[in-house]
Order: structure tokens, then sequence, then C-alpha cells
């Protein structure tokens, strides 16, 4: 006579109220549960990132313009301040003081109207690098949903290692012997496997881009 695989000599058989759990019907079930499952967190895994990697370029690329507009906005003020100062200088000659003038920038022109003694005020700058700044945060919300993908691709890799695990639990179930107490602590582990994992996938909060 042949003992069941995983049953010790002697070992009492489960009892009739356990048999379901390592029935062919349950294995079969959580083998097909946990395998759809880990085949879609690890899909989704992959797509968050390919996500994590798509933002951190759009973010570096806006990051590099937005250092670009930095550099060309200093640029632009300090003419400013030598127009303005040349202006200054040379108020007695009406044709060179409007050549110096009509070479102020706008954002310089409104600045004198609202304030002629002081026009480099803290509403110039604001207006000088209003664009830039603009650039710098659209570049750092880009890293920040990158960051989330990124977040997110961790807890989908956790949750593939737990449906992972509970599937290799039914698979070595489904090979022992139908009266094996391991084969229903297998199964019981596999089930718990199968809830953890869908607990952590629903748990997981979206990202916000």
């Amino acid at each position: 006579m042949t003992g069941d695989p995983g049953a010790a000599p002697g070992a009492a058989a489960p009892p009739r109220y356990l048999r379901w759990l390592g029935s062919e019907i349950t294995l079969g079930t959580l083998i097909a549960l946990l395998s759809v499952f880990t085949a879609l967190s690890s899909y989704q895994g992959s797509m968050a990132d390919s996500d994590q990697n798509k933002g951190e370029v759009e973010g570096m690329q806006v990051l590099n313009d937005a250092n670009a507009e930095y550099l060309t906005a200093n640029q632009e003020i300090i003419q400013d301040y030598t127009y303005y100062d040349s202006w200054y200088l040379h108020q007695d000659d009406p044709d060179l003081a409007a050549y110096y003038i009509d070479s102020f920038s706008p954002t310089l022109l409104a600045a004198i109207d609202r304030a002629e003694e002081d026009p480099f005020d803290e509403a110039y700058y604001e207006e000088m690098y209003a664009y830039p700044t603009s650039l710098f945060d659209e570049a750092d919300a880009l890293f920040g949903v990158a960051q989330e993908h990124d977040e997110r691709g961790d807890r989908l890799q956790l949750v593939v290692m737990m449906t992972a695990v509970g599937l290799a639990f039914a698979a070595w179930a489904s090979l022992l012997g139908a009266e094996s107490r391991i084969r229903l602590l297998f199964a019981a582990l596999a089930i718990i496997a199968l809830v953890l994992g869908v607990v952590s996938y629903f748990t997981i909060p979206p990202v916000s881009g």
C-alpha cells in the first residue's frame, strides 16, 4: 500500500469539516485567483515604472527650460539696470535719454510708472521671474507625480511577492495527497497570501497626476 505524499506514517486524516480546504475546487480556484492577481499586479507595476521614467524625463526637460529662462531673466534684469543707469546719467541729452528709454523692458517701463523713484521693487522682480518660476513649479509637480508612480510600483511589487508566494503554496498543496495535513496547511497559507495581496492591492493610493 502506498501512503499519501506529505502524510506521516500513522498520521490521522484531517477533520471532515476542513477537507474542503484541500479540495481540488478550492486549490484550483486559489491558483486561478493568485495567478490573475500576480499577472495584474506585475503588469501594473511595469506600467508604474514606465510612467515614473516618463515623468522624470519630462520633469528634467521642463527643469532645463526653467534654468534657461531663469538665466534669460537675469540677463534682461542686468540690461535694465545698465540702460536705466545710462538713462539716469544722460537725462540732459534728450535724444540719448530717449534711446535708453526705448531699450527698457516693458516690465521696467511699468515699474517706472508705478514707482519712479525705485522701479526695481519686489513687483518688478516677481514679474521678471514669473515665467521661470512657473516652469520650476511645473517641474516639481512632474517630479512629484513620478515619485508617486515609483511608490505605487513598489507597493505593486509587494503584492506580486505575496501572491507569488501564495501561488507556490497552492501549487505545492495540489501535489500532495488529499489526506495530507500539509496540503491543508499550504492551502490555508495560500488563502492568507491571497487575502493579504488583495487587501494590499486595493489599499494602494491612486496617483494624483
